[in-house]
This record gives C-alpha cells, structure tokens and sequence, in this order.
C-alpha cells in the first residue's frame, strides 16, 4: 500500500525532472509527455483518495519523512492532481515548437509534484523540504521567459516574499524541538510546551499568510502575473497560492489551543476578502483582477480556518480551484488569440469566441457568488462558520461577497460587449496575436467550467455531512435557513448594480483609484519598511566593515610591518653589528696568535725567556 503514495509523489517529480533536464531536446514529445504523466498521477491519486496510503522513512536521528492520505488530503490530492493535468492539457498549445517546451512541462511537473507532498505529508522537515521546492519552481515559472528584465525582477519579488515568510516554518521546527516535539510530527505539535508552542503557531501563522498572498503579502500575487498563462492557471488556483490556506486548514488542532491564532487568522482572512476585492475592481487588467480576486477568494479560506471551519474552507478551496483556474484559462486563451488582456481592448472578445466566452460566464457568475453555483454554497459554509465565531467576522464576510459579485460581474461585462467598429486596433499590446483559439484549450476549459458550477453540490446538507465526516470535523456549524437567501440576495444585488454601474460610472477621486489600482501600495509599503533599511543596514555594515574593521585590519599590518622594519634595523645594527664585531675580534685575536706559531724551536725558547723576564719584573714590582 505504501507504494502507491510514493508513486503519487515520485512520478510527476521524476518525471519532471527527466523532462526538465532534457529541455529542448524533448521539446515535440514535452507537451503530451507532460499531460500524460498528469493524467496518470490523476488516476494514482483517485486511487489513493480511495485506499488512504501511508508511508515512512527514516530521516534524521529521532525524525521520519511521512507521507499519508487522510480525508482532508484525499480531496487536496485529487484537486491538485485534477487541475494539473488540465492547466498542462491547456499548455500543450501555448507556446511554440521553438521555445524550452521540456522545461516548461518538467518545472511544472516539479511543481505538482512539491504541492503533492506538501498536502501529504506528515511530518514538518519534509512539508520544509517540499515547501522550499515548490517556492524554488514557482521562481523558475515566474520568471520562464527571463530574457525579459521585468519577468525576471517579477520573479525574484515574488520569490523574495514568500521566502521571507517561510521562514516562519524554520522558526516553528525550532520552537518544536525546544519545545519537546522531538519527532516534529505535524498531529503532535499542538502538545508543545509553552511558550514555544506560542512560537510553533506565530511561524505557521507567517508563513501560512505568506504564502496565500494574505495581508501584508498580497503584492507579490501581482508580480506573479508576468508568467505564462498556465502558471497562474497553476499557481493560482490549487497549488502555491491555497498551499497556505491548506495548511491552516491541515493545523486548525494548533490554531484552536492558542488564544489569539484563530481570531487573528480569521479577522486577516475576512479583511484580506474586503480589501483585496476592492483591489480587484479597481483594475483594468484582466489578469491581475484575478489575481486580486484570488487573494481575496483565498480569504475566506483563512477566514473558515481561523473559525473553525476546516469542511467549508476545503469545499470553498476546491470549488475556487476549477472556478480560478478556469478563468486563468480563458484570459490565457484570449491572451494568445488576441494579444492583450486589457479589459477595454476585450470588448466583445466572449462574441468573437463564443465557447471560451461562454465558459468565461459560466466562471465568472459562479466567481460573483451567484446561486446556483457552486462558490455561492461555498461561502455560505464559510460565513456560517464565521457567524459561530463572531458577528463582525460574517459581516465582513458577507461585505467581501458583494465585493466579489461587483469584481466578477466588471469583467464579465466588459468581454461580453458588443464588439467595437475596429476592434483589432486594441489588440497585441503584449504580444501578436494569433486570432485562433488553440485546439488545447477546449476539452480542459469545458472540464474546469463544468466543475466550477456543480462543485456547490460539496455544501448540499448530505454530501456536507459526508465531507466534515471525511475531515474529521463533524461538528461544524451549517447555514440557517435564512442565510443562503441572504448572501443570494447581497451577490444578485451586488451584481445587478455592477452591470449597472459598469455603464454608468460613479465619480471616484483619482488617489483613491490609483491606491487601489496600485494594491494599497503594499509593495512601496514593504520597500520603505523592510527593503530599504536592511539595505540601508547593509550598507552601513560594510562602510564599517570596510573603515573600522577592514581598517583595523589594514593598521594591525601596518604596524605588523613598521615592527618588522624596526626589529630589522635593530638586528642589522645591533645584534648583527656586536656579532660581527666579536666574530672580527676573534679573527684578529686569531691573526696575532697565529703570528708567535713560527714553527722555529730557538724562537720559541727567546719567546719563554723574554715571558719569564716579564714575569719576574711583575714580582718584583708587585713586591
């Protein structure tokens, strides 16, 4: 049984691998290489909802590398692995024959295959090792065409930021272990002792909103928009961005024991909703809308997982994943047919392409919240849960819903206008236009668009008792009566004034439209407040290096040499001049003693008479 999680994760990071490292030179067979290695990953991971595998090995001294697919990571393993092979079915026709096909498919295989493990595992050196790979791929994907100077600043922005949140994680591991978590076991971090367990959940916490684009990381969503369609089609709906969101959702039992984590997850959660949908209906263009619309769609994921509601944030995770990636798919399309994806350039491009226009609908009315669709149940269960928690939270909530009608129903109504006397002259303003829609894109955006509208069947009061079973949270509060009726009438109300004000619009200051068109200027925000002093730090700490300590350093030899000199001018002059002096005295001494060594015996008998002469003198001086 183990085999099969291992084949569940192995296969799209071998594969992807293989098709990474052989990039161009695979680039005819990538796309359906890379699309069946994703069907098939499907097929393992359906059969792993179903067996509910695990798996161990050992690690580090007291640690194990777990896998394990429990009901919460059944749905996630299924979501991932579904919207994957549809985003890379969608790809197959995006880019052509001369681009790095090979490692395109291969990072976003990697990238898969890291969010695969992430959702399965069970110990947090491993979710480390895998969050760390899924961070580094999504740079890769980001920043694909890095030729281009702004994608790749794009990338490191957006690499950048999360990395600095997911350091939060290295902080929890190390609160773990001091606090008594030896194993690091993800169930068993809840029973730390305190104050780390404080610590474990502040780090999760950080990390968690870092890498959902929560409050204050939402800007870095932005910048990821310079990627290829498909990886906002990726990252964007089931993967990197709802990673976060999951693993609230996965440590609820971690949030619940602290008094203050969940109220702070759930109020950043509804105010990251509000905020970043009125971010949302401010832009002009199409892709970062959505964008801004994920960050808030994520929210009421944080919201449900700060509640409490781990069964409403999954239905509302799964019903936003086919919903996001869906209308990625359409805007991707529209992108590579058109050449723009400027609202007022994609007037009348729903008519121009009727069926992906008619998927865009069906997308962007179950995104506004409207019944019958699917994220209309889900954000019931979300608010019912937050209504549990505190009454301000449901009416934030309940605000960030007409937020997402207005956000969902601008969009629609702009691609859905009569098309324009010439309409080509607003086109291929990022790119020239192929005027066709790729024969890739139809079968995976019917799929998606299907899902997207019947996923709301997951709120229904029968399958919503089976998945808070599955989740292991029976208990979870559902929607009164009243509250389904409530929201539909807020998101028909919201909308209808949308459409309305769409054709009439409201007079609204400029620097309001321009903080809201720039995401709260977030970005400036974190420039002025974290970038610029620690490079300001930086730069101070190498003036002091270069001055005091390099200086230091630099007069320490300098003296080193001027002692040198002075003990060689000392020796040279001294010592070296008396031993040399001593050395010519002996040799003189030598020369005069040398001089009597004649080698004449009557010498030597004149030389002891004149000695004895002289020493009988001295006695009689003496005397």
């Amino acid at each position: 049984m183990s085999a099969l999680i291992w084949l569940l994760t192995g296969l799209p990071l071998g594969a992807g691998a293989v098709l990474g490292v052989t990039g161009t030179r695979c680039n005819r067979p990538a796309p359906v290489l890379g699309t069946a290695v994703a069907l098939v990953t499907l097929g393992v991971a359906c059969a792993a909802a179903v067996a509910r595998p695990a798996a161990s090995a050992p690690l580090f001294a007291g640690m194990r590398a777990g896998l394990a697919v429990d009901g919460l990571t059944a749905v996630m393993v299924v979501t991932v692995a579904a919207v994957t092979t549809a985003v890379l079915a969608f790809a197959a026709g995006e880019f052509a024959r001369d681009e790095n096909r090979g490692r395109f498919f291969g990072l976003m295989l990697l990238f898969a295959g890291s969010m695969l493990v992430t959702v399965t595992a069970t110990t947090l050196p491993l979710l480390l090792m895998a969050w760390e790979a899924m961070g580094a791929t999504s740079w890769a994907l980001i920043g694909y065409w890095w030729r281009q100077p702004e994608r790749a600043y794009a990338a490191d922005v957006a690499f950048l930021t999360t990395r600095t949140a997911d350091l939060g994680l290295y902080l929890a591991a190390g609160a773990a272990l001091a606090g008594g978590v030896g194993s690091l076991r993800l169930d068993l971090l809840p029973q730390a002792a305190s104050p780390w367990l404080h610590l474990i959940t502040a780090g999760v916490v950080v990390a968690a909103l870092g890498k959902s684009a929560q409050l204050p990381f939402s800007f870095w969503l932005s910048r990821a928009m310079r990627g290829p369609s498909p990886v906002s089609a990726l990252l964007h709906s089931a993967t990197m961005v709802a990673a976060g969101a999951y693993l609230l959702l996965r440590l609820h039992p971690l949030l619940a024991v602290t008094s203050w984590a969940g109220p702070l997850v759930a109020w950043t959660g509804a105010l990251t909703a509000l905020a970043l949908g009125l971010v949302a209906v401010a832009q002009r263009d199409l892709k970062q809308l959505f964008a801004a619309s994920t960050a808030a769609q994520i929210g009421f994921m944080v919201l449900a997982a700060g509640s409490g509601g781990v069964a409403a944030g999954t239905t509302q995770l799964v019903a936003h994943a086919a919903t996001k990636s869906g209308l990625f798919v359409a805007a991707g399309a529209w992108l590579t047919a058109l050449g723009t994806k400027q609202l007022p350039a994609l007037r009348g491009a729903a008519r121009r392409h009727r069926l992906v226009g008619a998927a865009f609908t069906v997308c962007a009315l179950t995104l506004a919240g409207l019944p019958p669709l699917s994220l209309w149940a889900a954000k019931d269960e979300v608010l019912a849960a937050a209504r549990g928690e505190s009454t301000g939270l449901y009416a934030v909530g309940l605000a960030a819903a007409a937020v997402a009608a207005v956000y969902s129903i601008k969009a629609l109504w702009y691609v859905t206008r009569p098309l324009p006397d010439d309409p080509d002259s607003g086109y291929d303003t990022e790119r020239h236009g192929t005027r066709n829609i790729a024969r890739t894109t139809p079968a995976p955006l019917l799929a998606l668009t299907f899902a997207a509208a019947v996923l709301g069947v997951l709120a229904l009061p029968g399958p919503a008792s089976w998945l808070k079973r599955l989740v292991g949270s029976p208990g979870e509060p559902s929607p009164q009566p009243w509250e389904p009726g409530l929201s539909a009438g807020v998101a028909l109300a919201a909308a209808a004034l949308a459409w309305w004000g769409a054709t009439h619009p409201a007079p609204v200051p400029r620097s309001v439209v321009r903080w809201t068109q720039g995401w709260l200027y977030l970005e400036r925000a974190a420039q002025a407040v974290v970038v610029r002093p620690v490079m300001g730090l930086a730069r101070a700490l190498a003036v002091f290096d270069d001055r005091v300590v390099d200086g230091a350093v630099r007069q320490a030899a300098r003296g080193g040499l001027a002692a040198a000199r002075l003990a060689g001018r000392v020796d040279d002059g001294g010592i070296d001049a008396a031993v040399s002096a001593v050395a010519a005295g002996a040799r003189g001494l030598g020369r005069w003693a040398r001089r009597p060594q004649t080698g004449l015996l009557h010498q030597y008998y004149a030389q002891a008479a004149v000695g004895f002469a002289v020493l009988v003198l001295i006695i009689l001086l003496v005397r």
